[in-house]
């Protein structure tokens, strides 16, 4: 049920009568509240499919290498997610029959994670669940979608994000 009034305005307000930073206050409680949106908009798209935003992201990195798998290093790296959360995600993936774990074939201590056709079409059918929505934000046109990635790019910059 919405609220009569915006929640967010209101404890921007309150914070003004108590501290400075009003404007970051404001900006930061929006980002962490707009994430838990599209966050369960995605989940709910994708739970259908037995997916969740993680893995599917995953599975689209896999599809996305050029044979079809990576160590789980190096996923870890291009997913911006700790070891122990690609090792949960490559668990349940593999679990249902979307990746294979796979001998590395240079390096034998390490271990590769491989999108089987399972994996593939699952890929396609979520990308398409996720196209049907917007990826959630179907509230802001082209033109703002580039300008909301631009205006996000120096804060990741500035985060050692790249």
């Amino acid at each position: 049920m919405a609220l009569p009034f915006d929640p967010i305005d209101e404890a921007a307000r309150q914070w003004g009568l108590r501290w400075d930073g009003v404007p970051a206050m404001h900006a930061v409680t929006s980002l962490m509240r707009v994430q838990q949106l599209i966050q369960g908009r995605l989940d709910t798209a994708l739970k259908p499919l037995g997916l969740t935003f993680a893995r599917y992201e995953a599975l689209v990195l896999l599809s996305f290498s050029s044979r079809g798998s990576l160590p789980l290093g190096k996923m870890g790296e291009r997913l911006q997610v700790h070891p122990t959360s690609v090792t949960s995600i490559v668990a349940r993936l593999v679990a249902q029959g979307h990746v294979e774990r796979v001998p590395h074939p240079d390096d034998g201590r390490a271990v590769l994670a491989e999108i089987t056709p399972s994996g593939r079409a699952i890929v396609e059918s979520a990308t398409k669940a996720l196209l049907e929505i917007d990826f959630a934000l179907e509230a802001l046109d082209e033109d703002r979608l580039v300008q909301l990635s631009e205006l996000l790019r120096p804060v990741r910059r500035a985060a050692g994000d790249y």
